[in-house]
């Protein structure tokens, strides 16, 4: 975890500019040689930094930090703006953060955990998402339902669709989504959905929707990416949107969903979910426990169950332990 002077110094050089060693080091109350110390600990959480004698240091890029006031002042829901709102500067994920607290029946529907970094962010099947801090989107947000688990079949889907309502404006076309809850773009992973259920399996139960998005992912910090990678700074390069403004928006989008969807369920979205799909009517190949199998992606049911045209039948495929891929 960052120390507190560590955050503070973060602070100090967000806005990108160059600060010299000896104001650092009067503002923070530390030695110089407690500022360099510092500098390196910045190094470590992925940060790029320029250090030029005379001048001082400076981050490479200027950082925009999650403001709470910010983030509500952009909320129009009064409902939304009532609810429980945290920021982290590092947890080990947002989501495990709210599913400790419904554990501990500290939260409630509603409940948004945010944070600059995550140490142990992951995504599907247990792969690690690639944190630099305060560059990209890690939201939670719990919401408790009075029916069981089956009863909200699709909810990740439905939540990709909130997705694309808030990032179509920004990237224009290229933007899909990957079955079952990636978000990608011209064929790079942009960003990623997880939910995760509690409780009984005829209910109620509570459910904790987490998402990334690759808002700002340096080139150093990517290299265990297994997989193309996109982010948003890429995409609309010298216009990449207010981090606290997407934060706005998806929580407002996520509330929309989550707030409905016991009564909606996914038929409501799965129209305009096949209308993001990036693999609708290509051959692609289903890799699983049981071996691959082939053929033409065909949409999605109101189930949110993939429809697999394998030539013979059209097989119905749940998500689970499933690696989908395009072929060639």
């Amino acid at each position: 975890m960052a120390s507190q002077v560590c955050l503070s110094l973060i602070k100090k050089l967000a806005d990108g500019r160059f600060h010299s060693g000896q104001k650092l080091a009067e503002s923070l109350g530390i030695t110089r040689a407690a500022v360099w110390k510092n500098i390196k600990c910045l190094e470590k959480m992925g940060l790029e930094l320029n250090a030029v004698r005379g001048r001082g240091y400076q981050l490479q890029h200027a950082l925009e930090l999650l403001d709470e006031q910010a983030i509500r002042q952009q909320l129009h829901a009064r409902d939304i703006n009532d609810v429980q709102l945290d920021i982290y500067p590092q947890v080990d994920s947002t989501n495990r953060v709210l599913l400790s607290e419904l554990e501990q029946g500290q939260s409630q529907s509603g409940h948004i955990c945010l944070a600059e970094s995550q140490t142990k962010g992951r995504g599907r099947r247990g792969r690690q998402w690639i944190s630099p801090f305060a560059g990209n989107i890690f939201m939670s947000i719990s919401w408790c339902y009075r029916l069981g688990p089956a009863v909200i079949s699709g909810l990740s889907l439905a939540l990709g669709v909130a997705v694309m309502r808030v990032l179509s404006p920004y990237t224009g076309l290229g933007l899909g989504l990957k079955w079952p809850n990636d978000i990608y773009y011209k064929e790079k992973k942009l960003g990623g959905i997880l939910v995760e259920i509690t409780g009984e399996s005829n209910g109620p139960c509570c459910v904790v929707a987490g998402l990334g998005i690759n808002q700002y992912l340096p080139e150093h910090t990517s290299v265990s990416i297994e997989q193309p990678w996109i982010a948003l700074s890429q995409i609309v390069e010298n216009e990449t949107p207010s981090r606290n403004q997407l934060v706005s928006e998806l929580i407002q989008q996520f509330f929309n969903v989550l707030s409905t969807f016991q009564q909606t369920g996914f038929s409501a979205y799965v129209d305009e979910w096949n209308q993001w799909d990036i693999y609708k009517n290509r051959p692609v190949t289903l890799s699983g426990v049981n071996g691959n199998l082939r053929g033409i992606a065909s949409g999605i049911n109101t189930d949110g169950f993939l429809l697999l045209d394998t030539g013979q039948q059209i097989e119905t495929i749940g998500s689970g332990e499933i690696s989908l891929r395009a072929d060639s």
